[in-house]
């Protein structure tokens, strides 16, 4: 399914732009970070500026490849005196890979989001880094970034993924686990882009699974960072301890607004994988894994924070501040757990037919992602399912519901709402439909007690939702 090519980009711009970058690569791995000094931006500030100046849409799932490609070209167009742009390579369908870079400073980064075609977040928050760059390049902590870095950006590299939503590419190979063979042309595109920049730090942006904890704290693990090992022994150099300095100061950034939701990566080296390679490579590199957010709008305040952390970490590495970074920060950070789930319903009683009597237990519900085409438009759909009940004491969620006192039924009725008054079914005559059990779909109702054998509708739980 081939596409467009860029508009606008020549073969002599090409060629030009590839014997420039072949130019930098020796400066590049020589150049020092300038000398140390003070935080230039707070990311309580960088938080308000995006707030009132963000491009990125709302909704990660439904970005596709088309619009990613317009909106590169749109930045380069707007301001070609500050960003380049190239295509890199072309996805198994035949879809552009796209570089931007910005900047003219001797110590190159590269960000390359979307290897996995369903993790969107990061790739938003590139663009809305592209515009603060633009909208401030007079303003000193942008001017400082410019001078000190050339910043490179592939904000999509598996676009044939990120059509379906899917995690693999059209090969259906995971990118991330083909950085040795190299059969994808996603991962060789990643590869040769590498090789010839020889930058002096990588970040590898990611999304990981929503029931994703900050140890046991009890606090969804809204980004997780990760200074990626290059052997077996996870040993330290000077490349791996830029990295964990790096992953230090996003750490204090991401938690100045983020209190407590910051965990560190399994850090066991990956033979296979990406971030493991390009580290053994020479380029070091901080994996962000962007996670859960207890908010009413988790996209945005996701989008958000990923840009908070890569602009502060950004001027860190301009500034010299991460010199003075320590990396027991990072290596401090409690390690990612698995206990965290979306809904937890504590202490219900449990009214799941006539062949069981009423029981207290907890519930805890999971939620899953998907992008369907419904009326002729894409939209976000979210899956809920039961995935454990008894005795949860052990776990979180992002939401949790005192249900002492309540009772938790299958959803008998699916026109009921909240407030309504109804008496339980008689269970021995229903047979099919919901049920309250482990991997069940979560169609629930919970009810409180309103007399004569009669309960009021509190909340109502269906298993499918549209994201608004």
């Amino acid at each position: 399914m081939p596409t467009k090519t860029l508009r606008g980009v020549r073969l002599n711009r090409i060629v030009l732009v590839s014997t420039l970058a072949l130019a930098w690569v020796s400066a590049a791995a020589q150049a020092p970070i300038g000398p140390p000094a003070a935080p230039t931006l707070s990311p309580r500030r960088l938080g308000c500026i995006w707030d009132a100046e963000r491009v990125s849409p709302p909704l990660p799932p439904l970005v596709r490849h088309a619009e990613v490609e317009t909106r590169l070209e749109k930045v380069r167009d707007d301001t070609p005196d500050l960003f380049s742009l190239e295509q890199i390579g072309r996805s198994v369908e035949g879809r552009s890979i796209n570089h931007l870079w910005f900047g003219n400073g001797p110590f190159h980064v590269l960000l390359w989001s979307q290897m996995h075609g369903d993790e969107a977040t990061s790739t938003l928050a590139l663009f809305d880094v592209f515009e603060y760059v633009r909208r401030h390049r007079a303003e000193e902590p942008v001017r400082t970034i410019l001078r000190a870095l050339t910043v490179h950006a592939v904000p999509m590299l598996n676009p044939d993924g990120a059509e379906r939503f899917q995690r693999r590419n059209a090969q259906g190979i995971d990118i991330n686990r083909d950085a040795l063979r190299l059969q994808t042309p996603e991962g060789r595109a990643l590869k040769t882009l590498r090789d010839r920049l020889n930058p002096r730090l990588g970040f590898n942006l990611h999304n990981q699974n929503w029931q994703t904890s900050v140890g046991k704290a009890g606090k969804p693990a809204s980004i997780s960072l990760l200074a990626v090992a290059y052997d077996e022994a996870r040993s330290d150099n000077e490349g791996r301890v830029l990295a964990k300095k790096t992953c230090s100061i996003i750490r204090d950034a991401v938690e100045a607004v983020a209190e407590g939701q910051v965990a560190r990566y399994d850090d066991e080296f990956e033979v296979r994988a990406f971030g493991d390679n390009v580290t053994k490579w020479g380029t070091p590199v901080v994996l962000i894994e962007t996670g859960p957010w207890p908010g009413d709008h988790p996209d945005q305040d996701l989008v958000r924070l990923n840009f908070v952390a890569i602009v502060t970490a950004l001027d860190a590495l301009a500034t010299g501040r991460v010199e003075l970074a320590d990396p027991a920060r990072y290596e401090s950070l409690p390690m990612n757990a698995s206990d965290l789930f979306y809904l937890l319903l504590k202490n219900a009683s449990l009214a799941i037919g006539a062949d069981v009597p009423p029981f207290i237990a907890d519930v805890g519900i999971v939620a899953r992602r998907a992008v369907k085409e419904q009326e002729g438009r894409l939209q976000v759909g979210e899956s809920f399912r039961i995935d454990d009940l008894g005795d949860l004491r052990v776990f979180s969620a992002l939401e949790t519901v005192d249900a002492t006192g309540l009772t938790l039924a299958p959803l008998f009725d699916p026109g009921l709402k909240k407030g309504d008054t109804v008496r339980l079914p008689d269970w021995s005559l229903r047979r099919g439909g919901p049920v309250v059990a482990v991997g069940a779909p979560a169609d629930l109702v919970l009810l409180e007690p309103a007399g004569g054998g009669m309960y009021r509708v509190v909340r109502v739980i269906r298993a499918e939702e549209t994201v608004k």
